[in-house]
């Protein structure tokens, strides 16, 4: 479900979110994402969209703002990982 570069980006960006890691290899960053759930969205309005949805309040964020929140991981193709800590 998620490609190798989402998980890598994880992996290598985890601190962003999280003060200890959560996963130390390939396999446990997949099986991390895969258990929280984590989501990948094309855009930042669907990121925006998503953390609506998920009720969190983002009126007034600028999309610069929602790139630099610790949940959301900005993807070397131009899609992002959202990961809910």
């Amino acid at each position: 479900m998620y490609t190798e570069e989402c998980i890598n980006t994880f992996l290598e960006k985890q601190g962003q979110l999280f003060p200890q890691p959560v996963a130390e290899s390939y396999e446990a960053a997949e099986a991390f994402l895969e258990d929280c759930m984590a989501a990948v969205v094309n855009s930042i309005a669907e990121v925006r969209e998503y953390l609506e949805d998920m009720g969190a309040d983002v009126d007034g964020m600028t999309d610069e703002e929602l790139e630099d929140a610790s949940e959301v991981f900005a993807l070397p193709d131009g899609t992002y990982l959202i990961v809910e800590g």
